[in-house]
């Protein structure tokens, strides 16, 4: 019998039930939907996260003294780079670098008359254009000026939390690079506003000059950060600026921890992606099994007629494929559809859960998805194959009835 017959044969058939067939292929889209939409979500909170935090913390590229250790955030000599200026420089010649900047990192205590709060200190180069993210994140006040000596910006988050405002005078005390506390009064020049509710409420800005008068560290830095134009030029611009009184990170070490737990997330997503791809191969497997017990004395009419096991195979294959193929053509639309409307809308997070959710990592208050293409193909292509695969059984099972047995049935 052609291909062409049978194809018919298990048109009919799926649509003798179509409730149950209806029902069968939505199981399939729903699925394959969910599956869309978890895998974009996901991808689009790993990919955002990361941009947030290169592009707020650590930039794709970082320059220290080998001994540095930033935990500690040291403020020893031999903990700071000698020469910034020159290094950044240097890294300033290279094509493939947007930008860079020296930084100088300080731990602090923040005070207002009632409130305190422990945060990093950021002497920073305000000409830069690294810190452009800050910038244009300004809600309040103005940014600082280069020459400024006394004002500071802090987050809207963390002036919210201390009840102050751009204009007021705080209280910053440090230890200074010789180990002995000391206190500055400073003015807050601006309020910023990332969308990153963790950074926004720990972190202070004051120029560079000022950072390192107050600080007591000279023209030393903590770090010259480094952006890149294209994040896959790092490996060749770390080559270029390797040096053996330098220690040269790229945004993989200094997000070390951010990437391994992404990776675990991802071998999570993997085995729910196939509990998921399991069900709707059992709900296929489920259906099909049931058209055969349903059909068990067509089945031996048209055995005892001359159909070959090997048609009957085929004709519940064919069956299984029709309603993989329009399930997973439905579940791509609806999948597509839902992370079309998460990666325009999002879902929102409050500031309070947002930094919860955050800590350690750069997520903002909206979570967004994108578009994975190679996972989304990747994840049709699979349904797709574990529908025929639950096919096999119900095939076979009814391949193998005896026309005589068939029919007394």
């Amino acid at each position: 019998m052609p291909l062409s017959k049978l194809w018919v044969i298990a048109y009919r058939d799926l649509f003798r039930h179509r409730r149950r067939s209806v029902f069968t292929l939505m199981a399939v889209a729903l699925g394959l939907a969910l599956l869309f939409v978890m895998n974009g979500l996901i991808s689009g909170m790993m990919a955002e996260s990361l941009q947030n935090s290169i592009r707020l913390r650590t930039a794709h590229l970082q320059l220290r003294a080998a001994s540095y250790q930033e935990d500690q955030l040291g403020l020893q000599s031999k903990d700071l780079l000698a020469d910034p200026a020159g290094l950044v420089a240097q890294a300033s010649a290279l094509s493939q670098v947007q930008a860079a900047a020296p930084v100088l990192w300080v731990g602090g205590i923040l005070n207002t008359i009632d409130e305190s709060a422990g945060l990093q200190v950021m002497g920073i180069d305000a000409t830069s254009p690294l810190y452009e993210p800050i910038r244009s994140g300004i809600v309040a006040g103005a940014w600082l000026a280069a020459d400024d000596r006394d004002g500071v910006l802090i987050g809207r988050g963390l002036a919210d939390s201390l009840k102050v405002g751009a204009g007021q005078k705080v209280s910053l005390a440090i230890v200074n690079a010789d180990g002995q506390p000391d206190e500055g009064i400073f003015t807050i020049r601006g309020l910023f506003s990332t969308g990153i509710p963790g950074y926004d409420e720990s972190a202070v800005f004051m120029t560079l000059d000022k950072a390192q008068a107050f600080a007591r560290t000279g023209a030393r830095a903590s770090a010259v950060m480094i952006l890149l134009n294209d994040r896959a030029e790092t490996d060749t611009v770390a080559a270029a600026l390797r040096r053996p009184d330098v220690a040269v990170l790229t945004w993989t070490d200094l997000n070390s921890f951010f990437v391994e737990t992404m990776q675990l997330a991802s071998s999570l997503y993997v085995l729910l992606d196939g509990i998921v791809i399991s069900i709707v191969a059992v709900i296929i497997a489920n259906t099909l099994l049931m058209a055969v017990f349903e059909r068990v004395r067509e089945m031996g009419i048209l055995s005892a007629l001359g159909m070959k096991g090997g048609q009957i195979r085929q004709m519940f294959l064919l069956e299984g494929a029709s309603l993989g193929l329009a399930g997973v053509a439905v579940g791509a639309v609806l999948g597509l559809l839902g992370v079309s409307y998460l990666a325009t809308t999002g879902i929102p997070l409050s500031e309070k859960t947002a930094a919860v959710a955050g800590s350690g990592f750069a997520i903002g208050t909206t979570m967004r998805a994108s578009f994975d293409w190679g996972t989304f193909a990747a994840l049709a292509v699979a349904t797709l194959i574990i529908v025929l695969l639950a096919s096999l059984y119900p095939a076979w099972y009814a391949a193998r009835l005896e026309p005589v047995d068939a029919l007394r049935d």
